[in-house]
């Protein structure tokens, strides 16, 4: 944390004194802190100029995932699902987050059946009845970002992906009930994996959310696994310390399967099951308030 004096300027912008502004917020990190908590600094908590600045990007990412799910369906392309996100995205004065980033060839990631991710749209991939697509959209606003996806059911699609993409999207739900101001991201995370779990399902280890809003992709790194390799534990009471301010994805992946996972050698970058099941997911944007949470993006 950034040291102040008393009569200094508060950080956040305010223009308020730091006394009569956010120094008790930062004793109270500062004391959960020396009891061996991880914590944010000031660089991820988002000020009340930046957050109206986000959430108009955040519009635009909406919008555009409004769009696809009222246009899309059996017999269209992915690469028409990219156009719709580019002309969409650049009409409403923003720029496709994923285009060129790191390299990604494209506006948007549509990640089919066993795709759990990173998808790359193509002329030649045309949607069937009976798959499921994951589109996920991201969004810059004047260097302010959004992300968010959703799955969409294509057809007639059989009752046992039908059942895997809705538990993937109620476990954003029951990981929210988690969500609040001086909690941990451990609580969300607990919540996510043992509804997953309790449903038969796996979540990918390797992959997770994260922060965004000034950057496309910030700290904290967001997990949602509770046994394992412990690198990708997460429990309740542990993880980062959740203040007002931070903004983050949630967006487990769910497999029907196993949750192994590998990338694609040919483009570098779409991740499959490894068994060859089914994936699921949807992604929010969530911002942790003064009392509990706001979505951003959806």
């Amino acid at each position: 944390m950034e040291k102040l004096g008393r009569n200094d300027a508060c950080w956040c912008g305010s223009g308020k004194k730091y006394k009569k502004c956010h120094i008790d917020f930062d004793e109270r990190i500062e004391e959960i802190e020396s009891e061996g908590h991880i914590v944010p600094d000031h660089s991820i908590i988002k000020t009340p100029a930046q957050i109206e600045k986000i959430k108009e990007s955040a519009k635009i990412n909406i919008a555009v995932l409004d769009y696809v799910a009222e246009h899309i369906k059996a017999g269209i392309s992915t690469a028409e699902i990219d156009k719709w996100v580019y002309d969409i995205t650049t009409k409403m004065g923003g720029i496709p987050a994923p285009l060129n980033y790191q390299g990604f060839p494209k506006s948007v990631c549509t990640s089919i059946n066993n795709e759990v991710c990173h998808g790359i749209p193509d002329e030649n991939r045309i949607l069937k009845d009976g798959d499921i697509i994951n589109v996920d959209c991201s969004t810059e606003l004047n260097g302010y970002f959004s992300d968010s996806s959703r799955m969409f059911c294509i057809g007639n699609v059989s009752e046992e992906n039908k059942r895997l993409v809705e538990v993937a999207k109620q476990s954003l739900y029951e990981g929210l009930k988690e969500v609040k101001p001086w909690g941990f991201l451990g609580d969300m995370a607990e919540a996510v994996s043992k509804y997953v779990s309790e449903n038969g399902y796996s979540i990918v280890r390797e992959i997770g959310g994260h922060g965004i809003g000034l950057e496309f992709h910030e700290d904290p790194w967001v997990g949602y696994v509770t046994s394992g390799v412990s690198k990708f534990v997460a429990e309740k009471g542990h993880e980062m310390l959740l203040v007002p301010g931070m903004m983050f994805t949630i967006e487990p992946m769910i497999n029907m399967g196993r949750q192994e996972i590998y990338t694609d050698d040919k483009n570098g970058w779409t991740i499959y099951t490894k068994d060859g099941k089914p994936s699921a997911q949807w992604e929010i944007q969530v911002l942790i308030t003064d009392d509990g949470y706001e979505i951003i993006s959806y």
